[in-house]
């Protein structure tokens, strides 16, 4: 069987469409997000503010 090697992942985030590479993913309980305001589940209901998102928490 052939291995395959990721290094880009969506945001774990439901709401964001971010792809991030996973050197520079944010890790949290095992999964990986684009950003602290998504792996924080946006404690002050702010968007990642990435460009073409429309991540609201």
């Amino acid at each position: 069987m052939a291995s395959v090697d990721v290094n880009m992942v969506k945001c774990a985030c439901p709401d964001c469409v971010c792809v991030v590479s996973v050197e520079k993913a944010v890790k949290r309980d095992e999964k990986a997000f684009c950003c602290d305001e998504c792996a924080d589940g946006h404690p002050d209901h702010s968007g990642c503010d990435h460009a073409g998102c429309a991540c609201h928490g």
